[in-house]
C-alpha cells in the first residue's frame, strides 16, 4: 500500500463523511466528486458502470409503491394500524414497533412510519405508559423493516448482487425477516421497564405542574372510509409481492429462449422484479382510477428518487476503488473469514452513509469481490441499518411527537433513547441471521 492508495482512500472517506453531512441527494453528489477525483485527478479507470440493475429496481418498486398511495393504499395501511394498537392500548411497547415493523416490511418504505409515530405517542400517552419505550423502539423497527422487506431498495440491491451466486429472494427473506423480528422483539424487551414509569417521571410532572402537558380529546378520530379503489390497490400490491417472491424462489416459472445456437437463457430475477412491478404499477393506475396528477406527487416517490441518486455516485465510486485495488484487498483479505470484523466495517460505514440500501450497493460487492461466502454476506444484512445512531428525521421528530418528554436526543447527540435499544436489536438480528444464513443457503 503506497502513499498513493492512501491518498486515494482519504478522498474516498472525505466524500462519504461530505455525503452524510448533507444526505439524501447529498451522498450521491458526493460520491460523483469521489468519483471525478480519483478518475480525473488519479487516472483510475471507472468502474464499468453506475449500478444500473440496482438503481432500475429501485425505480420500479417506488413507482409502484407510489401509485399506491395515490390510489389510497398507504392511508388504508395507516388506518388498519391504528385500529390494531388501539386495542391493546396497554402493550404498545410491543405492538407499536411490531405494526410499524410489519408495515415497513409490506411497504419497503419507512415512510408509512411517519405516519403511525404520532398514534404510538398518543396512545402510549393515554395509557401512562412511558412513551418512549415503544416510540425508541418504533424508530428501530422501521430500520430494521427495511433490511427484511421484499419492496425495498436495501433487499432489491442485494438481490442483484448475489443473485449471480444462486441464492433466491426467498432464501434471503428467510433469513432476515425472521432474524430481524427476533431482534426488534429483543430490543422491546430491553425497553419494557426501561426508566422511570410516566406519573414518576420528573420531566412530565414539570410539564403538568407548568401547564405545559395537557390531555387532548383527538380530533383524529374521525371514522376513516377506505375507498373501493383504495382497498383494490391494496390487494393488487400484496398480490405483486407474493409474486416477486414467488418467481425469483421458483426458477421454472421464469420465461426462457432458445437461441440460435441452441443455447437457453432464463429472464433474471432482477429483471421479472422490474417488469412485475411496473405491471402492478399500472393495473393500479387503471382498475382504481388514479388521477394522473397524483401519480409522482406523493412522497414516496421523491424519497425513492433521493435514493437512486444517493446509490447512484456514492457506489459508482466505492466501486472504482475497490475493483482499482481488487487483489490488494484479496490478498489482505484472503483469511478473513471472521463475520464480527466484516459486520464492524459494514456498520460502521451504514452510520455514516446513513442508509441501508446505499450501504448495501457499496459494500456487499466488496465482499463478493474478496469471495466471502454468500451465507455471510446475506447474514449481515441487518448491519447494513446502522442508521439509527446519528439523530435523523424519524428520530427527531418522534421526540416532537412525545409530549411528555420521555423521549430525547442528549446534549451529546448520540447519547439519545435510540441508541441501546438499537444497539441490542443490531446485534441480536445480525447473530440470528447469520445462524439462520447457515441453515437456509
Amino acid at each position: 500500500m503506497d502513499l498513493f492508495f492512501w491518498l486515494q482512500f482519504a478522498v474516498v472517506l472525505v466524500c462519504i463523511g461530505i455525503g452524510g453531512r448533507f444526505g439524501g441527494i447529498g451522498l450521491g453528489v458526493a460520491g460523483g466528486l469521489g468519483l471525478g477525483i480519483l478518475t480525473f485527478g488519479f487516472g483510475m479507470k471507472p468502474d464499468g458502470a453506475a449500478p444500473v440493475t440496482v438503481m432500475l429496481i429501485i425505480l420500479a418498486v417506488i413507482t409502484c409503491v407510489a401509485v399506491l398511495q395515490a390510489a389510497g393504499g398507504l392511508d388504508l395501511l395507516v388506518s388498519i394500524a391504528e385500529k390494531m394498537l388501539r386495542k391493546k392500548p396497554g402493550a404498545i411497547t410491543f405492538f407499536g414497533p411490531a405494526v410499524v415493523y410489519l408495515f415497513t416490511v409490506l411497504c419497503g418504505t419507512s415512510y408509512v412510519a411517519f405516519s403511525v409515530y404520532p398514534v404510538i405517542a398518543e396512545i402510549a400517552t393515554e395509557a401512562r405508559v412511558r412513551p418512549e419505550r415503544a416510540m425508541s423502539m418504533a424508530v428501530i423497527a422501521s430500520n430494521f423493516g427495511v433490511v427484511a422487506s421484499p419492496m425495498s431498495a436495501a433487499i432489491s440491491g442485494m438481490i442483484a448482487i448475489v443473485a449471480g451466486l444462486g441464492v433466491t429472494p426467498l432464501q434471503i427473506l428467510m433469513v432476515t425477516i425472521p432474524g430481524t423480528f427476533l431482534g426488534c422483539l429483543a430490543g422491546c424487551i430491553f425497553v419494557y421497564k426501561r426508566g422511570a414509569e410516566l406519573k414518576d417521571d420528573a420531566e412530565f410532572q414539570r410539564r403538568v405542574a407548568t401547564g405545559e402537558f395537557k390531555d387532548i380529546v383527538s380530533e383524529h378520530k374521525v371514522e376513516y372510509k377506505a375507498t373501493n379503489e383504495a382497498k383494490l390497490a391494496l390487494v393488487i400490491f400484496l398480490a405483486a409481492i407474493v409474486a416477486v417472491v414467488t418467481l425469483g424462489s421458483i426458477p421454472s416459472l421464469l420465461p426462457s429462449w432458445v437461441a440460435a445456437n441452441g443455447s437457453v437463457s432464463t429472464m433474471s430475477i432482477p429483471t421479472a422484479l422490474q417488469i412485475v412491478m411496473l405491471m402492478t404499477a399500472s393495473f393500479i393506475m387503471i382498475f382504481c382510477k388514479v388521477q394522473p396528477s397524483k401519480l409522482d406527487s406523493g412522497s414516496v416517490f421523491k424519497a425513492g428518487l433521493v435514493g437512486v441518486v444517493a446509490i447512484f455516485g456514492l457506489s459508482w465510486m466505492m466501486g472504482t476503488f475497490f475493483e482499482t485495488y481488487s487483489a490488494l484487498f484479496k490478498e489482505a483479505f484472503l483469511d478473513m473469514q471472521n463475520p464480527f470484523v466484516f459486520a464492524v466495517i459494514i456498520f460502521v460505514l451504514s452510520i455514516v452513509i446513513y442508509s441501508p440500501s446505499a450501504t448495501v450497493a457499496a459494500i456487499m460487492p466488496l465482499g463478493v469481490l474478496m469471495g466471502l461466502p454468500v451465507t455471510l454476506l446475506v447474514g449481515l444484512m441487518p448491519a447494513t441499518a446502522g442508521s439509527f445512531i446519528i439523530p435523523g428525521g424519524a428520530q427527531i421528530g418522534c421526540v416532537a411527537f412525545d409530549r411528555t418528554g420521555s423521549t430525547r436526543i442528549g446534549k451529546y447527540a448520540i447519547n439519545h433513547s435510540y441508541l441501546l435499544p438499537g444497539m441490542v436489536a443490531a446485534v441480536v438480528s445480525t447473530v440470528v441471521c447469520l445462524l439462520l444464513a447457515q441453515v437456509v443457503i
